[in-house]
């Protein structure tokens, strides 16, 4: 008898509960306030259902129901709430961004605008957009790339994407030797111990050089800031086709220059100036290229009757640009999808090779053969 009074009050207890429940359900829900963002707890409220339970919804798991996740998946789409991704992140420990930088060097004050950075990033952007990641976008002092790796330290970012590697290369063997998941868009270097991803920079060289000697050049000036690792390897290009041609070579042809506004003018002027022949141009960048270009026009050069002109970079603007412009192309797309996929798999664990892809010559008006005299 005791057994059988025990259960009376159990189920007794249940049905005041079922009441109590459909009481709540019958009450009419009040409005989200208009003056303020919709909360995880309005959905909870006007859903008839715990915060967590709204929370398991919105993040798609599988211990909530279809019914009940497209009802409140509705009621969210409907107040216009949103999920706040980084708060998530945090609760969960899961981080989803990876903070891209480009360095500031004072010395050459390549600015974040410049037309090659602009395609890059975007090229990063895409391929990280398309493995569901968020890029933090960040400039430091190229002195010191430490700070770089302080985006990953503090927990702002999963891992770091260099873009441009200057003439710090001590510096990111040491950020390397202290395991931070970094990837550099840059030129392979003797006794490297980080990772880079870039382009063939001294084919590219060779066929700029190639080229121009194709059309009947042979005075090629090289238009570059050595000190940078991919122009060194670009003006190791050029070298080494004068060498297979048999055209000596000629320091004075050789001018350092850097990306910096009003570089590329000193250096064509001091070539007019001090008399050098000079019959075409190799320019490491086109942005060098077509500087040099309207500096010639100035003294009154034409492009290609007079001198030929190659850039390297095969930026947008080259193509429109008059007269349009020969140049080296460099795989962007590729070398974003490149970048991004190493610093996954280096997160992951596993330790991706420096990897070289290759250019290409982008044939176009700057560069037409020399008319032939009569």
């Amino acid at each position: 008898m005791m057994l059988i009074s025990l259960t009376s009050a159990k189920i007794s207890m249940l049905r005041t509960k079922r009441r109590a429940r459909a009481a709540n359900k019958s009450k009419p829900r009040e409005p989200v306030p208009s003056n303020r963002k919709p909360q995880m707890e309005d959905i909870a409220r006007l859903a008839g259902v715990s915060v967590s339970t709204v929370s398991r919804a919105l993040n798609r798991s599988s211990l909530v129901n279809d019914e009940t996740r497209t009802r409140i998946t509705e009621l969210a789409r409907t107040l216009n709430y949103s999920i706040n991704v980084g708060a998530s992140n945090l609760r969960l420990q899961r981080n989803q961004t990876v903070a891209v930088v480009v360095p500031y060097d004072a010395r050459t004050r390549q600015h974040i605008s410049d037309p090659f950075f602009l395609s890059i990033l975007g090229s990063v952007a895409d391929a990280l957009t398309d493995r569901g990641y968020d890029m933090l976008l960040s400039r430091v002092d190229a002195e010191r790339l430490d700070l770089a790796a302080q985006l990953e330290a503090s927990g702002r970012a999963i891992g770091v994407i260099l873009i441009g590697q200057w003439h710090h290369h001590d510096q990111l063997n040491e950020l390397a030797a202290r395991r931070v998941p970094i990837v550099v868009w840059g030129a392979r270097l003797p006794q490297q111990i980080y990772c880079t991803i870039g382009s063939d920079n001294v084919a590219g060289g060779t066929l700029a050089t190639e080229h121009l000697i194709s059309t009947g050049r042979r005075n090629i000036a090289f238009l570059g800031d050595l000190e940078m690792p991919e122009v060194g390897h670009r003006h190791e290009g050029y070298l080494r086709a004068l060498k297979q041609h048999g055209i000596s070579f000629e320091s004075r042809l050789v001018r350092p220059t850097a990306i910096a506004e009003g570089s590329a003018r000193r250096g064509v002027e001091e070539l007019i100036e001090e008399k050098v022949a000079f019959d075409a141009i190799f320019a490491s960048s086109d942005l060098i290229a077509m500087r040099a270009v309207r500096t010639l026009r100035d003294h009154g050069l034409l492009v290609p009757s007079d001198v030929g002109v190659v850039g390297y970079d095969d930026i947008e603007l080259a193509q429109y640009f008059h007269p349009s412009l020969t140049t080296i192309r460099q795989p962007i797309v590729a070398g974003g999808e490149a970048m991004v996929d190493a610093l996954l798999a280096m997160i992951e664990g596993q330790h991706p090779s420096p990897l070289i892809l290759p250019t290409e010559l982008i044939v176009r008006e700057s560069s037409a053969p020399r008319p032939r005299a009569p």
